[in-house]
């Protein structure tokens, strides 16, 4: 789930940002985020399912809870850390305006 949840967001982002008019928002920042967390639980899932071989692909109802939350979470974490770096960078100047 959390595989599924990251590369939705990146689906997504990559989405907006290729259909931008312009870089003001730095989504490619977000999008580069989402692909890099796809790649990390790619890669989980392929050592998880070495580990565990076919009982990897039926998860018990309490672990896609919990993948699922975990999902959402880095996403949340993401969004933080890009809205950090949007008001660091401030690249419309409404932060320098009010300051």
């Amino acid at each position: 789930m959390t595989l599924l949840i990251t590369v939705f967001a990146a689906l997504i982002t990559t989405i907006l940002w290729y259909n931008r008019k312009n870089d003001d928002m730095k989504l490619h920042v977000l999008m580069f985020m989402f692909w890099g967390a796809s790649i990390m639980w790619f890669v989980d899932a392929i050592a998880e399912y070495i580990e565990m071989g076919a009982d990897y692909f039926a998860p018990a109802l309490e672990d896609m809870i919990n993948d699922s939350f975990l999902g959402f979470s880095v996403i949340a974490f993401a969004m933080i850390i890009w809205v950090v770096y949007i008001l660091i960078k401030d690249p419309k100047g409404v932060v320098r305006k009010a300051l």
